[in-house]
């Protein structure tokens, strides 16, 4: 019987805007370098729409997602810093979750 293998899905909600196209190519080639691969859905944009406070806020997004063994929380938090700072984003969205992969 096979040992489960449980893993980290990690995604990047990736915006787009003017100056973000190296900005992605950049983060594609990192995370590849870095962790083996990396996926971009980038086929039609998602679109992101919230309030802050009385104005309507709206993004075009690229998901960027990678599967690692351990998550480095510390990396991460660096990279989205690193990432809102360059796309003059007040706030960066990047999440993980716990897979079991099959």
């Amino acid at each position: 019987m096979r040992k489960r293998q449980i893993m980290w899905l990690v995604q990047i909600f990736f915006p787009l805007g003017a100056g973000s196209g190296d900005a992605l190519r950049d983060i594609k080639e990192e995370l590849s370098a870095r962790f083996g691969g990396v996926t971009a859905y980038s086929r039609a944009p998602a679109e992101g729409l919230w309030r802050d406070g009385n104005t309507k806020e709206k993004d075009d997004i690229i998901i960027v997602e990678v599967m690692v063994d351990d998550l480095d929380r510390d990396w991460w938090r660096d990279l989205r810093m690193r990432l809102e700072r360059r796309l003059d984003q007040d706030e960066l969205i990047v999440r993980a979750h716990a897979i079991e992969k099959l």
